[in-house]
């Protein structure tokens, strides 16, 4: 469950680290966030010579989240920390993507996040 003002860890090799998310997109009154969910964010730590910047506004998905969610056939999953990976118009910003990502990503169309994705839980 991410909200206004929820830090995420970056898992690409975008150049971001950490983005403060600043708006849920999908509706006017959205106040959460889940996994496969995309939300407006501002870096606020980026690797020195990095694709994005510093206070650069990019689109974030949503690919772990502490929250446990439940799926629609009783389990649920959870992790050890709020991520995201940046996306530009459908396709992410970085060449590989770090750790677990949820199963979810793929039934909200992220499909190269998912095969850039070493492991899909």
């Amino acid at each position: 469950m991410i909200q206004v003002e929820t830090q995420l860890k970056i898992a690409d090799n975008s150049g971001a680290k950490r983005v403060r998310v600043f708006k849920i997109l999908g509706g006017s009154k959205r106040r959460y966030a889940r996994l496969g969910d995309v939300a407006l964010a501002s870096v606020i730590e980026a690797e020195p010579r990095g694709n994005v910047k510093k206070k650069e506004i990019v689109h974030v998905v949503i690919v772990r989240q502490k929250k446990a969610y439940s799926r629609k056939d009783g389990t649920s999953i959870r992790f050890d920390e709020n991520a995201g990976v940046i996306v530009e118009k459908q396709e992410p910003k970085g060449t590989r993507v770090f750790g677990p990502i949820a199963r979810e990503i793929r039934e909200r169309g992220f499909m190269k996040i998912i095969s850039l994705a070493k492991e899909v839980y």
